[in-house]
């Protein structure tokens, strides 16, 4: 008798988690990406969402996260998320900003910083 594959169950788990998709219906999601709730969520029903996609929700009432962010709190492929996202999406449950690496226009100074860091050292 063969033993179980090691990480078969993860395999099985995420075709069920994106109901055997491959890829997402529309929207494409590049990993650094921000997501966030839309303000519309609130309002919205959370009755047709499975685990991972509320997962994803309440991660993102606490603040925007980027499409990496979110696969590595969740342990999921960055496919797998990226379906999940797009389904939220549909819903009218999340929006996206901008990407991480554009900086917003009220960027703390340098040397704020540096006093931030050397009090915080200090303790």
């Amino acid at each position: 008798m063969k033993a179980p594959r090691q990480g078969g169950d993860r395999l099985v788990r995420t075709y069920v988690v994106t109901g055997g998709r491959s890829s997402p219906s529309r929207n494409h999601f590049d990993h650094i990406l921000l997501i966030s709730l839309s303000p519309s969520a609130v309002h919205l029903s959370r009755g047709d969402l499975n685990h991972e996609h509320n997962a994803i929700l309440d991660i993102l009432a606490r603040s925007a996260q980027s499409v990496a962010e979110l696969s590595a709190l969740l342990r999921l492929p960055l496919s797998v998320i990226r379906i999940l996202l797009a389904d939220l999406m549909e819903s009218g449950h999340i929006t996206t900003g901008r990407s991480i690496l554009d900086a917003p226009d009220d960027v703390p100074d340098r040397e704020m910083l540096e006093a931030v860091h050397d009090g915080l050292r200090r303790l």
